[in-house]
């Protein structure tokens, strides 16, 4: 309503004249009464915000870095057209920052006995579960000079998931698992593969593949083809210890990991074999086994969706049972963890040999890359300490890889960028030896 209607109404409700001022005290009584009564008016000609039914539909999942929409149903039960600001609270990290205020709050105009909705987007900053706060609507009277206000609980949740933005690697990687897998010409034996079929000798294969008793029964030399055994085992083993929580670059060091298991995971579940994942420091913070292809990866975004690294020394005794315990059947043991000397050789070390033993074990580590800058670095007294000290703690993380593999465990040491991809090579050229 404009200021030449709430002038008049202001008129109609008793005041002094329209344009006459009443001398003394009781113009200015008259006006504050008129004012006063106005007001009053307002206040109850406001749609009351308890009888509000609110609702809520959308989504309940979003991956990390991509907008979530969730719709708020208003219904205004009462005899009154509802004018109100709406807000719409959610936990800080639902939004990118500087962007709350324009997306949670709203206008609403609703006529009586009619409803409405409203959508807030939500664009997560963090992992994990996101839970609507409260609701709170200020409904005005028509001349918005008084207001009613009130909150509603309407619970909802919104799970933020990994990114898995390796998944770009996933198609290179599928089109090296099919060349292993004896769709395309490739010779490959070892003790984790399996027979595939007969086909013509041709000039650089192998004499050890010949199989004379069918070439004697054909006219050509045969040779067989074998492909990589399917149906494995192999169990990711994420460390959720203190070593997970340091940042590199952009992103915690478990995050990382998680995103190189999720490609080894795909890839691995398109290959035919049984993938299980394991979270622990010094309990088990999250366990999937038993899974289908079809649900393994689904299953193992929701359950990292919540991880957290926690900061406690890993308990590597206990990891080490637990995994055991897991997989109890020969299996593939992915360890994502650090490659630092001290929580290596304090924990993991002294107990690796009881996973060498039974399984065979793949520790994957990721690298910092302001390291190697750092160890180039030249032209200062500073920058002289920093590249002594990078290469120092380059050469502490070698003397540990060395000490795994002379425990027969393959390592894998990359940058985040590059960890997914080297972790799937890694799998693949395991799976071409017959290692699995």
């Amino acid at each position: 309503m404009g200021v030449t209607g709430r002038a008049a109404l202001l008129a109609a409700l008793g005041s002094v004249p329209l344009g006459v001022w009443a001398p003394g005290w009781t113009g200015v009584l008259a006006v504050n009464a008129s004012v006063a009564v106005a007001c009053a008016c307002d206040f109850a000609l406001a749609a009351p915000v308890r009888r509000l039914g609110l609702t809520r539909s959308g989504d309940t999942s979003v991956r990390l870095g991509e907008a979530a929409d969730v719709t708020l149903t208003v219904t205004n039960p009462t005899g009154r057209p509802l004018r109100a600001q709406l807000r719409d609270a959610w936990p800080p990290s639902s939004w990118q920052p500087g962007t709350e205020g324009p997306a949670s709050r709203h206008l609403l105009t609703i006529p009586a006995g009619e409803r409405r909705r409203v959508t807030t987007r939500l664009r997560p900053t963090r992992r994990g579960d996101r839970q609507a706060d409260r609701v709170t609507i200020r409904s005005y009277g028509p001349l918005r000079l008084f207001a009613r206000q009130g909150t509603h609980r309407v619970p909802w949740t919104v799970r933020v998931l990994p990114p898995f933005t390796s998944r770009r690697h996933l198609p290179s990687k599928l089109t090296r698992l099919r060349e292993l897998d004896g769709r395309t010409s490739l010779l490959t034996r070892g003790e984790g593969t399996e027979f595939d079929s007969l086909r013509e000798y041709v000039p650089g294969d192998d004499t050890r593949s010949i199989d004379w008793r069918a070439t004697a029964r054909h006219t050509s030399v045969a040779v067989r083809t074998w492909r990589p055994e399917r149906d494995r085992h192999i169990l990711l083993v994420l460390d959720t210890g203190r070593t997970s929580a340091g940042r590199v670059g952009d992103v915690p060091r478990l995050d990382a990991s998680m995103d190189a298991a999720l490609l080894l995971a795909a890839l691995a579940s398109r290959a035919g074999d049984r993938v299980g994942m394991l979270a622990y420091d010094r309990r088990v913070r999250a366990l999937v086994q038993g899974r289908s292809a079809r649900d393994v990866l689904p299953s193992l975004v929701d359950a990292m969706a919540t991880l957290e690294p926690e900061l406690v020394e890993t308990n590597a005794r206990g990891l080490t049972a637990t995994a055991l315990r897991t997989a109890p059947r020969r299996s593939l043991i992915v360890l994502l963890t650090t490659l630092d000397a001290a929580p290596m050789e304090e924990g993991l070390l002294p107990v690796l040999g009881r996973l060498t033993q039974r399984h065979t074990v793949l520790v994957a580590s990721v690298a910092d890359p302001n390291i190697a800058r750092m160890a180039t670095a030249r032209g200062s007294v500073d920058a002289v300490y920093e590249a002594a000290a990078a290469a120092q703690a380059q050469s502490e993380r070698r003397r540990t890889a060395d000490q795994l593999r002379r425990h027969g465990v393959t390592v894998v040491d990359a940058p985040p960028d590059e960890l997914a991809p080297a972790l799937a090579d890694a799998y693949l050229a395991l799976k071409s030896a017959g290692r699995l």
